[in-house]
């Protein structure tokens, strides 16, 4: 469904940005562990009684900073690619959604719910996908690791070309079902048009037929045959 779609999207996004944030960590921390590690110590050594609540913390702390040293930036970057390729993933399902949709729409409703219904759907939809797409966009153009560079500007060229080529075949596919219907719809036109010469014919042989009987029935009864 499409709004489960979105919602996979929108945890891609989320899933992406945590990974731009993650590579920032692992480059900052780069070099510099025993510095944060002793800086953490020194602020929670200041802490008189400190209560659970803020010994607990501090200890997360310190794992989050050591788990950020032993990872690889690399590793970042893989990641952020993969929630990247997901949001695309559930972004070209709901284009498709759209597009069957339209389709669809060609075609005799015999639905329950009303034409504006639907309409109102299929805007909320898109409104909140291209809110999504602006957001990762955001996201990717001015908070992506440098090491990926104009990735994104390639990326939409690239896809934008492709959208075009697949517009056009979409657009020739549909040429080619309406025709094929079209087509489909004649010949069963004619069907029914020679089915009914034909029962006509028929009824019209059988009707012959029966006065032809009928009357050499009559003859034969009138000349006194048995």
């Amino acid at each position: 469904m499409p709004f489960a779609l979105i919602a996979a999207a929108n945890t891609a996004i989320a899933a992406a940005k945590a990974g731009c944030k993650l590579y920032k960590d692992i480059k900052n921390a780069a070099g510099d562990v025993r510095e944060v590690l002793d800086d953490l110590k020194s602020q929670f050594s200041k802490i008189q009684n400190p209560t659970n609540e803020q010994k607990i913390q501090f200890n997360e702390e310190v794992q989050k900073v050591q788990k950020i040293a032993k990872s690889d930036p690399n590793d970042a970057l893989g990641e952020i690619g993969e929630h990247l390729g997901k949001f695309l993933d559930a972004y070209d399902s709901i284009e498709n959604l759209f597009l069957q949709e339209e389709r669809d729409s060609k075609k005799v409703y015999k639905g329950e719910e009303s034409v504006g219904r639907r309409a109102l759907r299929r805007v909320l939809i898109r409104t909140r996908l291209s809110a999504l797409y602006a957001d990762i966009r955001t996201e990717m153009t001015f908070n992506a690791p440098p090491e990926l560079g104009d990735l994104f500007t390639r990326f939409e060229k690239m896809w934008e070309q492709i959208q075009e080529e697949q517009r056009a075949a979409n657009a020739e596919e549909l040429r080619v079902l309406q025709i094929a219907a079209a087509k489909r719809r004649r010949m069963i036109r004619r069907f029914k048009e020679n089915a009914t010469w034909f029962g006509a014919v028929l009824f019209v042989t059988i009707w012959l037929i029966s006065v032809l009987i009928l009357i050499k029935t009559s003859k034969t009864t009138s000349l006194g045959y048995y």
